[in-house]
């Protein structure tokens, strides 16, 4: 029988062979005007058919072998799958969640931000005006902007009549002892690109309230002045925080009594039982704590701050070391305020490689694109490491008292620089003759930390501790210098 006559045959036949069996559905009729068409085509074929089938061997038909035979190759093959989807997903879940986030940033993007704006909007955070404040003191000014301290109006108090009856002195006094105290910053007019890094501040505060509110004072919001007066120009953009403390970590170390003025605000009251080079010790070592893990916290959210000094460190009444100044930070998940040709540093406290990221790196690409190959680009380059040099001048000021004024820290630049970042080289040239006890203490953990901090970096963008592993040094066990009895008595008091 060929296979021709029996496609044509109008009974549904079956091809039985061991356990396969393959049907095939009746025909249809076809009408005679049809059928040589048919007949021709098939007739051309069967011949083929026949002589493919004639050529396999019988043996081979009849000993073909079926998977369900092997019941065990066909379970390993299920496993195989199985375990392959999982491993699949595990370093997907994997890439998602490294540094800087993918999933985390998605879901803050998507889904926190706008329940955010949502929330602001229907409690009237994202309403504020100008007459909703005072104006009071003038605490700093930077590049672009110029920061003011700052009292809550009360909702049934007009602003402009106070201030005519009272006179301006009187006005930005009065009250000043309100929990409704706030820092407020001016965004300057007419200054090149002050008002970009205005809205990049504010967007980078709105995004840290979110993501690591510990790190920063707490963010208010913003409001555009409606008229132009003494203190406001129409049109002008003021940023609000609520008031943390208004001396920075630069104020306290202008203090001659620099560390111990922080003693009694970091743990307090005085350490009893502590001589006065370990008490120095150890309140630095506190700030120092703080600072590197703030840092750490928002390095996990995949922003970079950039410019991490003194004077960018509020230190509040409870002893909080909190960043501030976000002007200049990137987010290098998405490439905020990244642009790779151009970079935002103070000269004194930047690192040797001066940029981020390497200044060939690309144009950020479109936010979703950026944000999925942002694992690759942060494992490459270890963009983090530029803070934390950073912090590791920071470091040096507060321990060395020589290095604390504008001079000396240029001069230490210039001498270190010639001695390539290395610190134990510039420790044998400087002529500073800086004092190396608070650093040399408890085996010289200090010491080793700094070296750690403020040096080059390697060939493979290396060298330079990250914040997780500076927190993991040494320096930081307490078991070393009487600091876990200290503060364990302090914690207990406090209770």
């Amino acid at each position: 029988m060929t296979l021709m006559a029996s496609l044509l045959r109008p009974t549904t036949p079956t091809l039985h062979h061991n356990r396969m069996t393959i049907s095939f559905p009746p025909l249809k009729p076809t009408s005679p005007n049809n059928l040589p068409f048919f007949t021709t085509r098939f007739k051309s074929n069967s011949a083929k058919c026949k002589a493919f089938l004639d050529n396999i061997p019988k043996d081979l038909l009849e000993n073909t072998i079926y998977l369900n035979q092997f019941p065990v190759l066909r379970s390993g093959l299920v496993q195989f799958q199985r375990w392959g989807f999982l491993v699949f997903a595990g370093l997907t879940w994997v890439y998602l969640t490294a540094r800087p986030g993918v999933l985390i940033g998605a879901i803050d993007a998507y889904l926190l931000a706008p329940l955010q704006l949502g929330l602001d909007n229907l409690t009237g955070r994202r309403n504020l005006k100008r007459t909703d404040f005072r104006i009071g003191d003038k605490l700093g000014e930077g590049s672009f902007g110029v920061v003011y301290s700052g009292v809550v109006v009360p909702k049934n108090g007009n602003i402009e009549e106070e201030e005519q009856k009272r006179g301006r002195s009187k006005a930005t006094n009065l009250n000043v002892k309100s929990k409704d105290k706030v820092i407020l910053k001016k965004v300057k007019v007419g200054i090149q690109k002050a008002e970009e890094f205005g809205d990049f501040e504010e967007w980078f505060n709105y995004r840290l309230s979110r993501a690591a509110p510990e790190t920063c004072a707490e963010f208010l919001g913003s409001f555009v002045a409606d008229k132009t007066n003494s203190q406001f120009i129409k049109g002008g953009k003021w940023l609000v925080w609520k008031f943390e403390g208004d001396r920075s970590l630069a104020d306290y170390m202008k203090d001659r009594n620099f560390p111990s003025n922080l003693e009694s605000i970091m743990f307090g009251s005085v350490l009893q039982g502590v001589d006065s080079s370990k008490r120095n010790a150890l309140i630095i070592k506190q700030i120092m704590r703080q600072i590197i893990t703030s840092l750490r916290k928002i390095h996990d959210t995949g922003i970079v701050h950039r410019d991490v000094k003194p004077a960018n460190l509020v230190v509040t009444k409870r002893g909080q070391i909190k960043l501030i100044d976000f002007g200049a930070a990137t987010d290098l998940r998405i490439g905020k305020n990244y642009v790779p040709n151009s970079t935002l540093l103070d000269p004194d406290y930047c690192p040797p490689e001066l940029y981020v990221l390497p200044e060939e790196t690309p144009n950020p690409p479109p936010e979703p694109i950026a944000a999925l190959l942002s694992p690759i680009l942060w494992q490459l380059n270890s963009p983090d490491l530029f803070d934390m040099y950073s912090a590791g001048i920071v470091l040096l000021q507060m321990a060395i008292p020589t290095l604390r004024s504008p001079a000396a820290l240029k001069n230490f630049n210039l001498e270190v620089k010639t001695c390539r970042y290395d610190l134990n080289k510039w420790r044998e040239y400087t002529r500073l003759r800086p004092d190396f006890q608070i650093l040399d203490s408890d085996s010289g953990r200090g010491w080793d930390l700094a070296t750690k901090l403020v040096c080059e970096r390697g060939s493979l963008r290396r060298g330079r501790l990250s914040a997780a592993d500076a927190l993991r040094h040494p320096y930081f066990l307490l078991g070393g210098d009487q600091a876990a009895a200290v503060l364990s008595k302090l914690s207990l008091s406090r209770k």
